[in-house]
């Protein structure tokens, strides 16, 4: 961005986000659309058990396999069902960037805590310029100051690093738009290093066992997959991390992890749920997803109850 282009306007910085966030699974009818009351029942379920927020539309919730007007539309469903938009992380990340500024001028507009942004994905190896330039016209396009912009770092599955040198211009450049970072990368390394290099954004890690050393260094928390599945789980290792009932969690957490090395993760966290709720009917993903094979099912389903979680993880 050139020193003669106009920035957004800067607002008030409202609290930093913390605590436990769902990444939220979507689930779809037997037409193969997103399933909107199944969506805001599941939202409640686990609201009731305590988490703090939910992402919508990211990795878990396979938000590249809905378009931008199915995103828009479960986001408003959830908001006209009384859900509190400050509760709420708008996944907007798309490979096209005129989408991903529509998606997030939108979730603005609906007064979301934030927008989980992606760089654009499908092509590789961009330079550190090109996801600084990426961000910055967002930031530009969307042109609001309610804007408050969290970066997806997930390299494994997008193919794109967002590097230290971008969100360092990132953050100077717009200092009251950028307000965190997803670190999914599951490298506990890189995150206790953006947490030392950047400690006025909020950093979230989304794999679950680095939470509690996250958290000793300034975390801001999690938002992952398994509070879909055990979210009281996720929330004793957030609110006791340190004490005997978090290590336990941890425990538990690590062996969870360790069973499902191995399967597909969103076919698996979909059975799983099937299984836990009762309705079969999450078992569904879009194409090119497909569900667990029965074999599949039988032996994670397996795996899980070897794990010692407890029914009233689930809430």
């Amino acid at each position: 961005m050139s020193s003669s282009e106009q920035r957004p306007p800067s607002g008030p910085s409202p609290p930093k986000l913390r605590g436990v966030w769902s990444a939220t699974l979507t689930p779809l009818a037997a037409d193969g659309r997103l399933d909107q009351a199944r969506l805001i029942a599941h939202v409640r379920r686990i609201f009731a058990t305590g988490v703090d927020g939910v992402a919508l539309f990211g990795t878990t919730g396979e938000g590249q396999s809905f378009s931008a007007a199915e995103r828009r539309a479960g986001l408003e469903a959830l908001l006209a069902d009384g859900i509190d938009p400050k509760q709420v992380l708008a996944g907007t990340g798309c490979a096209a960037l005129p989408e991903t500024i529509e998606l997030t001028r939108h979730a603005v507009a609906c007064g979301c805590a934030g927008a989980l942004v992606l760089p654009p994905f499908f092509f590789k190896e961009v330079s550190d310029e090109g996801v600084y330039a990426s961000f910055a016209r967002i930031a530009d396009a969307v042109g609001d100051a309610r804007l408050r912009m969290y970066l997806y770092h997930i390299p494994q599955v997008s193919g794109i690093a967002i590097g230290e040198q971008a969100i360092r211009r990132l953050v100077r450049d717009y200092p009251a738009l950028i307000a965190g970072v997803k670190d999914s990368q599951g490298n506990l390394g890189h995150s206790l290093q953006l947490l030392s290099d950047f400690p006025q954004l909020a950093i979230f890690v989304g794999f679950e066992p680095h939470l509690p050393p996250a958290l000793a260094a300034g975390g801001a928390g999690t938002i992952c997959g398994i509070a879909n599945l055990y979210p009281r789980l996720i929330r004793r290792l957030f609110d006791s991390a340190a004490a005997p009932e978090g290590r336990e969690a941890l425990r538990t957490v690590e062996r969870f992890v360790a069973a499902l090395q191995g399967y597909p993760l969103f076919a698996a966290f979909k059975a799983l749920l099937a299984e836990l709720s009762g309705d079969a009917a999450w078992n569904a993903l879009r194409p090119p997803l497909v569900p667990l094979e029965p074999s599949q099912r039988v032996a994670w389903l397996a795996a899980v109850a070897a794990c010692g979680l407890s029914p009233a993880d689930t809430g």
